[in-house]
């Protein structure tokens, strides 16, 4: 990938809409797949109460709209401002209690698993049907659109294009207690080619310090797929 490419990939620009600064991409076919739309607010002549508490609304009980569901409430149901990355505010932004809830859990995902996925693990990697094998560097790209395999060679996987994640494990140890994440099986199209392509990613066993670091990006990569399937359902 020439870094011209890679520039308008990455491009990004400030713009304002009714519920805050937005840092997006440039380009919007370059927008991040684990990204959400900002919801259309409901008109303020269809929310005479707000729609949490019931509360009635006039000049003392003023009417705020939720950034994250669109939804209107008044300040006590609607008085948080949690950041909103998946929506690319700029600052935290006013979100009523349930979505304020759903917001921090995926704070998480911003603040600790996508700095694994960027920052990539080694992985056993079988492509397609093949029996053989080959080392490689899997890790997301910085705009979060493709996952980079390079090992042979260089491979770019779409992250949108992905439609199965599938998390491999050790099975049940005697006794109960937590498996163990070993691997991934992903399933994903190609453009321009029929069919579905699939890819097995099995950690390595030759270091310690690379299979703690395969299974937590291996974590980190199945909470990402939640966030892509749900950006989907949007």
């Amino acid at each position: 990938m020439s870094s011209g490419v890679a520039a308008r990939r990455d491009a990004k620009k400030l713009v304002r809409s009714p519920s805050g600064l937005r840092m997006v991409p440039e380009h919007r076919a370059f927008g991040s797949p684990f990204g959400l739309e900002e919801p259309q607010w409901v008109p303020d002549k269809e929310c005479p109460r707000c729609m949490q508490c019931d509360a009635k609304f006039d000049f003392i009980t003023r009417k705020h709209h939720c950034r994250r569901c669109g939804k209107c409430f008044c300040d006590r149901c609607c008085s948080q401002k949690v950041s909103l990355r998946r929506m690319c505010f700029v600052d935290p932004v006013r979100q009523c209690a349930e979505c304020a809830l759903v917001s921090h859990k995926e704070a998480e995902f911003y603040d600790k698993q996508l700095k694994v996925l960027l920052s990539g693990a080694t992985f056993h990697a079988t492509f397609g049907n093949s029996e053989k094998s080959e080392t490689v560097v899997c890790r997301l790209s910085n705009n979060q659109r493709y996952l980079f395999l390079d090992g042979d060679g260089h491979r770019e996987i779409e992250i949108a294009h992905i439609s199965t994640v599938q998390v491999l494990t050790d099975g049940f140890p005697p006794g109960g207690g937590n498996t163990r994440a070993t691997g991934m099986f992903l399933q994903y199209t190609v453009p321009g080619e029929e069919g579905v392509a699939q890819l097995k990613l099995t950690a390595g066993e030759d270091a310690h310090t690379s299979r703690r670091q395969a299974a937590a990006w291996l974590a980190a990569m199945h909470k990402a797929a939640k966030l892509l399937y749900e950006s989907r359902d949007q």
